[in-house]
């Protein structure tokens, strides 16, 4: 019993994490099939795209689905009529299709099966396939603990990406390949696969990309992915570290190496023992500390800040920059040695406006979704001017840009419908005016040209940069980061 409990738990907590959703169906089925006794365990999912059965539902070319016609088997039976079926020998049962059985040498006897779904009266997401007990049939108490299951797990479910576009047919709807991240586009495929083979390894990657695009998400993807998803996933930003403060951040201090430092305090590379470390924003590490993190990445190794003894630690370390590095280097701002001991692996991600308008739209409904539940407000519907304008907008804030957008009209909008006037001024189609007296030469990068632009958009705003932050529809941190580094 214990283990039929703590497979609940697990599962619970597999999916609220980007775990490929391929991994994600295999370790259920394991889990399930050893909680009850099982040879084998599938979870099928129906496909509301188009309406067939699919076991494996990863996209990329070496993980194929494994997909089923619903009306074939009794799992597509299960499927269609939300019967639960227990046989003792299903090769007897007139529902029994035993091509899989052929094409796959295996056979099958006993079996149970139940529909993924809330409660009786909500669509089925999905079918729970048990076959073959090893002690004998699948009894009732077998039955009535796979019913409940089946029910928690279609909860968990309609927390993930794996939701159906219409939320009251039945089937999901295939988002991407990993959970929590949603987008099919051309430009994610070189993208999703670059990450599923760099979570293959522990090389150190480095993830590119304007701020917004979900650089942390692909890196959290990476490590849970990974093997080392058992271990912990610290996240550094490099942004907020006070300079005189990063190396004890980093590495450590021991006590005495410096006024206040009453006790001995690991750092964030000891923390990340046996896990991931993300240095987010490693364009904005101190040059005086590149030295010692490229220390750590060719050899492991490290010193607590006053401290004398050599430690090791067993860490992955993954790395993102919305930062032009190569001008860095060139400037003597960061470190050429180090610049190519963090980009071992190389991910561009896209900006949101490069992922077309049928992506933003799909983003638009995820984040209505999530936040009309978390809100407790009725389901969320985006009337075709709003949609309208949301697709013309060019997202200079990316991704995040649009969820606060969605929450912001979720909040806004008590009734679930959501239309321009939810939305601010921009996405309604204002653009916003130029810096009076704003001159940008030709000739520069977009580095440049965009530091060029906040820094007029500061002024105009009368040094204040909220403001600032606001018109240009990105964080505030971004823009007092820059202003940072130009004093």
């Amino acid at each position: 019993m214990s283990t039929r409990l703590s497979l609940l738990v697990d599962l619970a907590s597999l999916l609220t994490r980007e775990v490929d959703f391929d991994a994600l169906l295999s370790t259920a089925g394991e889990r399930l099939a050893e909680a009850l006794g099982a040879d084998r365990a599938t979870l099928w999912l129906v496909d509301a795209e188009q309406g067939d059965l699919v076991t494996r539902v990863a996209v990329l070319p070496e993980l194929p689905a494994l997909r089923q016609p619903i009306d074939r088997g009794i799992a597509g039976h299960v499927a269609r009529t939300g019967e639960v079926v227990r046989l003792e020998d299903a090769t007897l049962d007139p529902r029994f299709d035993p091509s899989a059985d052929r094409a796959t040498g295996y056979t099958s006897r006993s079996m149970l099966v139940a529909p993924i779904r809330e409660d009786a009266r909500s669509p089925i997401r999905g079918v729970v396939q048990l076959l073959n007990r090893k002690d004998g049939a699948f009894d009732a108490d077998d039955e009535r603990y796979l019913v409940a299951l089946a029910t928690q797990l279609a909860r968990a479910i309609a927390l993930t990406t794996l939701r159906a576009a219409d939320a009251a047919g039945p089937g999901v709807t295939l988002r991407g390949p990993f959970n929590r991240i949603v987008g099919r586009s051309a430009p994610l495929t070189q993208v999703y696969e670059r990450i599923a083979l760099a979570a293959q390894t522990d090389a150190t990657v480095l993830l590119r990309g304007e701020t917004g695009v979900g650089k942390g998400l692909f890196a959290r993807a990476i490590h849970v992915n990974s093997a080392r998803q058992s271990g912990p996933f610290v996240v550094v930003d490099c942004t907020t570290l006070p300079a005189q403060l990063v190396e004890s951040e980093l590495f450590g201090h021991e006590r005495g190496a410096f006024t206040g430092a009453d006790r001995r305090v690991p750092g964030k590379v000891e923390l990340a023992e046996k896990g991931t470390l993300f240095l987010d924003e490693i364009g904005d590490l101190p040059v005086d500390i590149q030295g010692k993190l490229l220390r750590f990445l060719q050899e492991r190794t490290f010193e607590r800040v006053g401290g004398r003894e050599t430690l090791v630690a067993d860490v992955r370390v993954v790395c993102a920059t919305h930062r032009d590095l190569e001008r860095f280097v060139a400037d003597g701002r960061f470190r050429e040695d180090l610049y190519y001991r963090v980009r071992v692996v190389e991910v561009d991600m896209p900006p949101l406006r490069a992922r077309g308008g049928d992506e933003i739209e799909a983003l638009a409904h995820h984040f209505a979704d999530m936040y009309a539940r978390r809100y407790g407000r009725p389901a969320t519907h985006i009337d075709q001017n709003a949609m309208a304008a949301l697709r013309a907008y060019t997202w200079p804030g990316n991704v995040r840009e649009l969820e606060h957008w969605i929450e912001s009209a979720v909040v806004l909008s008590p009734s679930g419908h959501v239309s321009t006037a939810h939305l601010p001024s921009r996405p309604r189609g204002d653009a916003p005016a130029a810096p009076e007296g704003l001159r940008i030469p030709v000739g520069l990068s977009l580095d440049q040209a965009t530091e060029l632009y906040i820094e007029a958009t500061v002024a105009a705003c009368d040094g204040n940069k909220t403001e600032a932050a606001r018109r240009l529809g990105v964080g505030r941190n971004r823009v007092a980061r820059l202003l940072k580094d130009k004093d």
